[in-house]
């Protein structure tokens, strides 16, 4: 009974080492599969130069390295510096719109209308009040004026001419509220027609005819296209070597496109969270430009040597790059790793390319 009660364990050990070691002898052919190492090895792309395939110097470039000024891009975005939320002075129901998201406007022009019908019957009564009110003040003032005549000829004593004045002063004084009144109504009934405090583009439109407009609720909002500038948080170490009314570049990938801009602000406080200092550059106003694009300040930031090659010269497979190599008279790819931009039309290498090695250009 103990003899088969210890087979019975040693066969237990056995089977515990034996599903472990087996799991990791497939997991390691998963790897060296999917590695590669059961597929055939393919030699490195190579295309030897024929006669007819002779390359001119002119679709050639020759790699040197140079002493190349450091660019940091920053990541960055287009603002308005100058741009305005359209909001009611008073509730009342919108009438008309004038304008939609996209709509260029003059300073000026009318963009909300709302219901004035109560505000138009206020001034009308204002109106009437003090018309009412004229017709006192000239019977007033023609009694206050016969009361000083019978007064001057001793035949009105000064109680009927004290009287007479109190009650034109009165009725004057009741004209100059009503046209207090008028005045108000006025300016009430200029609340319903919304002009534009500037002239620039909508951005976006909030509100419909039929909507109910509160104070201070948005309605419209605009910008001025002239006032766009570029912000961007750049770390200290780089913000603090910049200074107001320097010029620096500003390129926008998606135009494709490179801007001189001059760094118009350097806010003094430093954002505690990421180290960094928020810079404003004001760029000059060119058709395409919209609040909210993405933009990279191109920052100098010292001198180094790099090698530095045309965009046009890589290829790119997937996220890996690579030039053609033309080396003793072959054609052959050479896998590179990029670095940062250094101008719109040039790139640096870190690694792949050394000095003296002849690329193509323009190859695909």
């Amino acid at each position: 009974m103990t003899a088969q009660h210890s087979n019975s364990v040693s066969s237990t050990k056995k089977t515990s080492w034996l599903i472990p070691s087996l799991a990791l002898i497939i997991l390691l052919l998963m790897v060296a599969w999917l590695a590669g190492f059961f597929n055939e090895q393919v030699a490195p792309e190579t295309l030897p130069l024929t006669a007819d395939s002779q390359i001119n110097k002119a679709d050639t470039f020759i790699v040197q390295s140079t002493l190349t000024q450091n660019i940091e891009g920053v990541a960055a975005s287009l603002v308005a510096k100058q741009g305005t939320t359209i909001s009611s002075r008073m509730l009342a129901r919108v009438a008309k719109v004038n304008v939609r998201a996209g709509d260029d406007v003059k300073q000026g022009d009318i963009l909300i209308e709302l219901e004035k019908s109560d505000l138009l019957a206020q001034v009308k009564e204002a109106e009437q009040q003090i018309t009412a009110i004229n017709a006192r003040v000239q019977e007033a003032q023609a009694n206050f004026e016969r009361a000083k005549e019978l007064f001057d000829k001793k035949i009105a004593s000064a109680f009927d001419l004290d009287k007479a004045k109190a009650n034109f002063d009165s009725i004057s004084a009741e004209l100059t509220a009503a046209e207090q009144s008028k005045a108000q109504a006025v300016t009430a009934l200029s609340y319903a027609t919304i002009k534009s405090p500037i002239s620039g583009k909508v951005v976006d439109r909030f509100t419909e005819p039929g909507n109910t407009a509160q104070p201070g609720t948005k309605l419209l909002a605009l910008y001025n296209p002239v006032s766009l500038r570029v912000e961007a948080q750049v770390r200290e170490a780089v913000a603090l070597t910049l200074t107001p009314g320097q010029t620096i570049n500003v390129e926008l990938l998606s135009l494709m496109k490179v801007f001189q801009g001059q760094v118009e602000e350097i806010v003094p406080a430093a954002n505690t969270g990421s180290r960094s200092f928020l810079v404003k550059v004001s760029i000059d106003y060119q058709q395409g430009l919209l609040p909210g694009m993405y933009a990279r300040m191109l920052i100098p930031a010292g001198f180094s040597e790099k090698i530095t090659i045309p965009t046009s010269s890589i290829t790119q497979i997937g996220q890996l790059d690579f030039v053609w190599l033309i080396e003793n008279g072959i054609k052959q790819k050479r896998f590179i790793r990029v670095g940062n931009r250094v101008s719109i039309d040039q790139v640096s290498v870190i690694s792949g390319l050394s000095n003296g090695e002849t690329i193509l250009l323009n190859e695909t």
